[in-house]
Parts: structure tokens; sequence; C-alpha cells
């Protein structure tokens, strides 16, 4: 049976969302053709072409892609415009230039449309295939030419091979690579789906008539661990996605486990485990399926969340150890547990959900500010902390791999949602629709 002092706990991670009103509207980043004004951020332009629904899929995917990067300002050309504007071939004969021929590119054209940077998707002569090439305008220069299996566009493989060259059209541009190529998982209804960071390819991952909770990535975007809430226990399992299977930690077929995460080298879980003692977290070998060891001794205190820093040294996690619930860290072995989110006792809210960034500088959660929770950000090195949100309920803080843009769950629009912010120009958008989303996690970029 499910201790009584947990219910609190997984009550206050399902309670339903309070609604409230909407917050404006968010800016989309875009001008159209050359009635803009010059900004901070370079231009970006996909160029029209020939019209396919596979081609339009391919075009619409990465103008997406590279509008959410948040790194440029994307220029539309008018509605249904089929012309490859500005590039044509040097000499042969047909309906448009192609991949294999040798091309004209009128950058001065571009540039006057205030484009930094251009993307064609060019016909191929290879039959069910194209190029992405992708052009420096003021360089004048070819920076990227990547070819594409055309295939359903409803496929997900199909989506995810799009979103991997749209990731390198952004690194060809700013030698960054993009985000595009990621997912999320999140818990809505008690169901835990998958979507692709674009918002589209919503899948459900749960079997049906199952409770899930608290999911997370293992380092190669190939496997979650999230528990399954089912009789007073919390069982953890792991999810393969290439082979569409999950298997059981085994461990924690009976006790309440949960708030599991994946070491970066993926070998090692360690996850949360609650009892009437108190609430403590554990490690245990997966690769190996021993050894599992107790890091924290609760003492009828909480320790919860652990998340591993991205060198696995060190676990931060949340604790009532003080009180209310506040950021720790400790080393793996789980020596040196000390308080890592500054905070005032009596004066500061609780703080939960941490995450460190991927490059380890920072570490994102959130921390209730007037009785609504808002999500904050802590440098690692001076623990200075500042917060990113004010507008609403803001929670359940997750980076994506750029250590720049953020998942955070919302009820802005007055049902809790998954939304993103790009924390260098804060700029947000809406990911999900679906009802009562919790607990989001972003991956590491998905390879091939």
């Amino acid at each position: 049976m499910m201790p009584r002092r947990v219910f609190p706990l997984l009550v206050l991670c399902l309670a339903p969302a309070t609604t409230l009103v909407a917050q404006d509207p968010v800016e989309q980043g875009v001008r159209i053709g050359i009635t803009y004004t010059p900004g901070l951020r370079p231009g970006m332009m996909v160029l029209g072409g020939p019209q396919s629904a596979a081609l339009d899929s391919v075009r619409a995917i990465l103008r997406r892609d590279l509008e959410y990067s948040d790194r440029f300002e994307m220029i539309t050309l008018p509605t249904g415009d089929s012309v490859v504007l500005g590039i044509s071939a040097v000499s042969g004969l047909g309906s448009g230039p192609t991949a294999e021929q040798t091309l004209f590119v009128n950058y001065s054209l571009h540039a006057a449309l205030g484009a930094d940077h251009t993307v064609a998707v060019l016909p191929s002569a290879e039959a069910g295939t194209v190029a992405v090439v992708a052009y420096d305008v003021r360089g004048e220069t070819e920076r990227l030419r990547s070819r594409l299996v055309l295939t359903d566009p409803a496929d997900e493989r199909f989506r995810m091979a799009v979103h991997r060259v749209a990731d390198e059209v952004v690194r060809a541009a700013t030698g960054q690579l993009g985000i595009a190529a990621t997912r999320l998982l999140l818990v809505s209804q008690g169901r835990l789906y998958r979507v692709d960071a674009d918002g589209a390819g919503l899948t459900q991952v749960s079997p049906p008539g199952v409770t899930t909770f608290s999911p997370a990535w293992d380092p190669t975007g190939r496997r979650a661990v999230y528990a399954e809430l089912r009789g007073g226990w919390g069982t953890l399992y792991v999810h393969d996605f290439d082979v569409g299977r999950r298997t059981v930690v085994r461990p924690t077929a009976e006790e309440l486990d949960i708030a599991a995460a994946f070491a970066p080298d993926g070998q090692t879980l360690v996850f949360s485990r609650v009892a009437e003692s108190g609430t403590d977290i554990y490690r245990y070998n997966l690769a190996r399926d021993c050894c599992l060891e107790r890091l924290t001794v609760g003492r009828l205190s909480d320790n919860l969340s652990p998340t591993f820093s991205p060198d696995g040294r060190q676990i931060a996690f949340v604790s009532t150890r003080a009180g209310g619930q506040q950021i720790y860290v400790m080393s793996v072995d789980g020596t040196g547990q000390e308080l890592f989110a500054p905070f005032d006792y009596g004066v500061t809210g609780n703080s939960n959900a941490p995450e460190w960034s991927a490059d380890g500088t920072q570490l994102a959660f959130h921390r209730d500010v007037a009785g609504s929770p808002q999500v904050f950000l802590m440098d690692t090195r001076s623990r200075t902390v500042r917060q990113l949100t004010s507008y609403g309920r803001n929670e359940d803080p997750t980076w994506a791999p750029d250590g720049r843009h953020l998942a955070f769950v919302s009820s802005r629009t007055g049902r809790r949602q998954v939304w993103i912010i790009d924390i260098e120009t804060g700029r947000v958008r809406q990911l999900t629709t679906v009802g009562d989303a919790r607990l989001p996690a972003w991956s590491p970029r998905i390879q091939q």
C-alpha cells in the first residue's frame, strides 16, 4: 500500500491546472520581403521552387525549424511562389535548376531582400531525392549541400531526416548546431507522450490504462525511463524506442520509486524511493543489473528529483531537510551534500525540478513566488540566481541540448501546456495543445 505521507507529493504533481488569463500574443520573428527594418539577427530566406507534397513538406519543415532556432529573422516570400528566386542554371534547358547543374546565384538580389543566408531545395537527377543547399549571401559562397531521400512526408523518419538537415543549416550559418532533431517527452492525463521539437508527431508511448510519471531520456535519445504508478507501487520502466519495447528496472518492481534519471554514460540510474521514514535517493547500475546503493538518509525528510551534472560527477536534488523544498547537490557517491541554490529561510518559496544545462554552467528549476511557481536559472559557478518567468504559473523546466532553449509547463492560456523559451531573446512559443501537459523532458539530439 502507498505510504500516507507520499500522497501530498503525488497529488501536488497530478493536480489539475488553475485557470489563468492568457498572455499577450507571442512575437513571431518574421519579416516580409524588403519591407523590414534591419535587426540584430541575420536574415534567413527559404526559397521557393517546383511544387509537390514532398518538396513542399521539406521547405515547410526547414522554414519552421530555422524560425524556431531563434537565430534568424525569417524572410517570407509571397504565398505560392514556385520560383527558385535568384538561382538559375548557367547552361542547359529545363523547367528549373537542378542540383547537378552549374548554378548562377544572384547574391545581390538575395541581399536586397534582406537575406544574409538563403536555402534552396533543388530537384536532383537521382530519382526520389533532392538537394538542400545553403548559401552565405554576404560571403557569396555555398556553405552546405545535403542530399535528402524523399519518402512519405507523414513518416517520422522522413521528418527527422529533414530536422537533421535544418540543424546543419543552422551550423553552417552560425557555427552552432540546431535543435530541430530532438524530441520531448511529456505526461498528459497520466499517459506518456513523445513529440518533435516543432510540436509535430505527437505519439503515445505508454501502454493503455496505466498511469505514468517523471520521464527522462538516456544520453542517446533512444531510450527513456519513467515510473508507472499502480496499486500503491511506483515501478520504473526503460523504454527502447528502436524496438518499441519496455523492460522493468528489477529492484523497483515492488517499491514506490519515482523521478529516475540516467547518468551521462547511460549505464547508471538514480531515482527516489518513497517510504514511511522518508524519501531517499538511490543509485543502480542498469548496465550490470546490480549494485543498488542508497545515497541519502531521509530521517523523515524527502530527497527527490535527482539529476546528474553533464560530467557525471555531481547530482543535484530537492530536499526538505531544512524545512521547505530546496535545491541541494552531492557527489555521485552521496558524499559532500550541501545547499546548492541559495534561499532566504522563511522568505524564499519551495524550489523544485532542478536540471543542468548541457555545458554544466546553468541550473534551471522552479521556485514559488507569491504562491505561484516561476522558472529560475542559477549560474553553477557563482551560484547567483535569477528569475526567468513572471506571468502565470511556470514550472518543470527542461533544457534543450543547445543550452539556450528551455521547455516548461505554463497555464498562461488557461490550462497547462508545454511552452519553449529562448533565454537569449526572451521569445516564447507554445509547443503542445493536449490537455493538462506535465513533466516535459527534452532529449539530446537524435542521431541516425
